[in-house]
């Protein structure tokens, strides 16, 4: 009769603690009214508020119903306030009851009201909870990946890591939340940005093993990651987690540029650490590396970590090795020499492994990145494995140096620009702002070398002679990845652009004249200087031509250095019109750049143009200042 009756009574004392009677609810719910609790920024970080641009109120940046327990909750703070009270006030538990579906809620509101903290059953958040096992969160970067239009700027997610030892266990056990479109995987590259940006796919929270991320972002796009390490509480994780819970899965407008990866876990750690105000300084956009500042400047980071990708590891590898025996390296790669080479055995055995070891790791990476045959590289990769452990040499080499400035210490991206110039006989002052990013001759510290990525942008100029200001260029996107080629490593150059510029048409006028323009090529590091040759692309449209638009395949020839103290580039590009009575048109431009400090530059800009059997030059001097 013992256990029988024990059972009933601790069911009895369990109903009893989580038992709420209906005055018991009223007084809750009028206390946080007249506390104001709908008016906490907490509480609209919970509920992910945010002031409505026209008129008064919020409305939630989720339209998932399930959000939501009052209909109206979407929009109205208060009644989603008073239906969260009475919910988890009401008698019951298990997995379909509000304190187990709205955890993070249930605790913030028993805090601020001061109410008991009584026990409830919820096996599926248990469950979840007890596999996370979290006792520091990592708030994770992957670099810029050009080639994939939803990671130009890069991404970031969290890392949820256990009671454990980061080095060893990280990979295998620790889990990680992210936030990402829900995108169509039949969608090419184009519907898929055009989606992007006007919010066409909803955005969802999911959790997942980071390993999983390390073989995506590492080895398959070969992005370096930096690990920033946070000092959040326990109690802070618990709340990041439990509010974690409650969005995961439910649907969120998904916007590339604001409402994007990282914009979402500023919302975790807001909410983690109420008062830090993080989605405060998200403005017109929400670029992964400002936002890993803005979780700096708030001192939110206890340590940051540089894990670099499998390329970054090979090419520092084979800068290692002098010519001849990374030339060697690559025969072992490709399988042009074994193992057992005369030019292998002849070298030390300290040697022998530093050429087996990157030819091991390039084949590995070249496998992925170039789609070599994996029926091939098998057997090449086991020979290379078993030669290098017979080879007992110790570590063959450094370990990569971390990169001298990280991608949240380079410039900031916000762009204003003002100087003086003249357009042949006309001088000018120009102007001009720039929303984000990067462009070629700017601060390259902390940016992949050779990419430009600009948007968006308008440049202005007051000419002093006919008393006018005009709009030289709007930019729209502006992109380029001009990654240098080599034996080892064979990116292909492109650039796309589209927008309005001025531009001299057959009436010999300078229109304000939309544009795209983009095309394939090659680029190659000789020394300091960076060689780029482009095929090109571009269409025109305006009114004032004849037929209306216009067509012009080309070519572009382009010289780069991009250094910490100065940048220099020149460029001379060809293309013929098609379509109406225009001439081939030339232009030869030359551009430096001298970075004074982190914020603060002085450009120099001249180009010399052909048209229409006549030459044309312009110049322009400006201060550029970043923020």
């Amino acid at each position: 009769m013992f256990r029988p009756l024990t059972a009933v009574a601790l069911l009895a004392l369990f109903s009893t603690s989580n038992h709420a009677t209906p005055a018991d609810s009223t007084a809750a719910v009028e206390r946080a009214l007249d506390e104001e609790l709908h008016q906490d920024p907490a509480w609209h970080s919970l509920l992910h508020y945010r002031p409505r641009l026209l008129g008064r109120g919020y409305s939630s940046q989720s339209n998932d119903d399930a959000f939501f327990l009052s209909e109206k909750g979407e929009t109205d703070p208060r009644r989603e306030l008073i239906a969260t009270v009475e919910a988890v006030l009401a008698e019951g538990d298990g997995d379909e009851h509000a304190r187990c579906q709205f955890p993070a809620r249930d605790r913030w509101l028993r805090e601020r009201l001061d109410l008991e903290d009584t026990p409830v059953s919820c096996p599926q958040l248990s469950e979840w909870l007890e596999e996370l096992d979290t006792e520091t969160v990592t708030l994770v970067f992957a670099a810029s990946y050009l080639n994939n239009p939803s990671s130009i700027f890069g991404h970031t997610f969290l890392r949820l890591d256990p009671p454990q030892e980061k080095e060893q266990t990280d990979l295998l056990t620790a889990h990680t939340v992210s936030y990402a479109a829900d995108a169509n995987q039949a969608d090419n590259q184009l519907l898929f940005t055009y989606r992007g940006i006007f919010g066409g796919y909803p955005g969802i929270t999911t959790v997942e093993p980071y390993y999983e991320k390390i073989n995506q972002y590492s080895d398959i796009e070969n992005r370096d990651l930096y690990e920033y390490e946070l000092n959040l509480t326990q109690s802070e994780i618990d709340m990041m987690l439990r509010h974690a819970w409650e969005v995961q899965d439910k649907h969120f407008d998904y916007y590339f540029f604001d409402q994007n990866c990282s914009y979402r876990l500023l919302v975790l750690m807001d909410v983690a650490r109420p008062g830090t105000n993080l989605i405060e300084e998200v403005g017109t956009h929400a670029i992964p590396a400002d936002t890993v500042r803005w979780v700096m400047d708030r001192d939110l980071v206890r340590d940051v970590h540089y894990r670099p990708a499998s390329a970054t590891v090979v090419a520092h590898q084979l800068r290692e090795l002098d010519k001849a025996r990374q030339s060697l390296a690559y025969d072992l790669a490709i399988g042009r020499k074994t193992t057992e080479s005369e030019a292998v055995k002849a070298m030390p055995r300290e040697e022998q492994a530093r050429v087996i070891e990157a030819a091991f790791d390039y084949l590995r990476y070249a496998t992925l990145a170039h789609n070599w045959s994996r029926e091939e590289s098998a057997p090449r990769s086991h020979e290379l494995l078993m030669a290098r452990s017979r080879l007992d040499a110790g570590n063959s080499f450094p370990p990569v140096p971390e990169p001298e400035v990280r991608d949240d210490q380079g410039h900031p991206t916000f762009r204003l620009r003002g100087g003086v110039g003249q357009q042949d006989d006309a001088d000018f002052v120009s102007f001009g702002i720039r929303g984000a990013y990067h462009d070629l001759l700017d601060p390259p510290g902390g940016y992949p070398k050779g990419a430009q990525i600009n948007f968006p942008g308008v440049d202005f100029r007051y000419y002093h002679d006919i008393d006018q200001l005009q709009v030289e260029h709007v930019t729209v996107v502006d992109i380029r990845s001009l990654t240098p080629r080599d034996r080892f490593f064979r990116p292909t150059s492109w650039q796309a652009a589209g927008g309005a510029r001025r531009t001299r048409l057959e009436t010999g006028e300078r229109r304000l004249t939309p544009y795209i323009s983009g095309g394939p090529g090659l680029s190659w590091q000789l020394g300091p200087v960076q060689l780029v040759t482009l095929a090109t692309g571009e269409l025109e449209s305006s009114p004032h031509l004849r037929r209306g638009y216009d067509l012009a395949p080309g070519a572009e020839l382009t010289l780069l250095h991009q250094g910490h103290r100065f940048s220099v580039i020149g460029s001379l590009r060809g293309r013929q019109w098609q379509i109406n009575e225009r001439e081939e048109q030339g232009e030869l431009s030359f551009g430096a750049q001298a970075h004074l400090t982190h914020q603060l530059a002085v450009r120099g800009e001249i180009q010399r143009e052909y048209f229409e059997s006549r030459y044309e030059t312009a110049g322009n001097l400006s201060l550029n200042l970043y923020f």
